[in-house]
């Protein structure tokens, strides 16, 4: 029997998640299998890998082959490079403590590749919504010199309006007093 390390498709349309697990060749892509090692989830960013290293090197131990995915995430997931430096101790090219170390160096760069990676994206998300919250604050700045400015015009309306209306009603008394004047002075000339 032929046994594949392989992903299955679970989720929903556009909105795939996968479980990677070990399966006979023969099997439907979402049917039967024989063993789930982890599961893979590429909606995040960075993708969300949860595998269990031990079990997969044991299957690619005993002959399991791979897809092209899972062999991608394996490689990712350090177990291929682990499977490499089993060879060599096996082969006697390295002691179990080098191919130990060789290892754990390989992870801490990962590791701090990942964390970069992560801060990274924390950072231009940070930088994101500063500048979203620059660019509102600069709408609403700008608004709120459009409402004063207006305003000011309704204010200076209504001011001129007002000394329109004063004058108006000066220009009224005044001509009622020239009208009393002159009625004064016709009412002194009839006498």
């Amino acid at each position: 029997m032929a046994v594949k390390i392989r992903l299955q498709r679970h989720g929903k349309k556009n909105f795939a998640f996968y479980h990677i697990v070990v399966a006979d060749t023969r099997a439907p892509r979402d049917g039967r299998f024989i063993e789930q090692i982890g599961s893979y989830n590429p909606n995040t960013d960075p993708a969300t890998i949860i595998l269990d290293s031990d079990r997969a090197l044991a299957w690619l131990n005993v002959g399991a082959q791979t897809s092209l995915v899972t062999r991608r995430i394996l490689s990712y997931e350090g177990v291929l490079l682990r499977k490499h430096l089993q060879t060599g101790v096996a082969k006697g090219a390295l002691t179990q403590e080098e191919a130990d170390r060789k290892f754990a160096d390989w992870k801490a760069q990962r590791d701090a590749k990942i964390n970069a990676k992560k801060e990274g994206i924390a950072k231009d998300k940070a930088a994101a919504a500063k500048a979203a919250a620059d660019a509102e604050a600069k709408v609403n700045q700008e608004r709120a010199e459009a409402l004063a400015k207006k305003k000011a015009e309704a204010e200076e309306a209504a001011r001129a309006a007002a000394e329109a209306a004063a004058a108006e009603k000066a220009a009224q008394e005044a001509a009622a007093a020239a009208e009393a004047a002159g009625a004064e002075t016709a009412e002194n000339t009839e006498a």
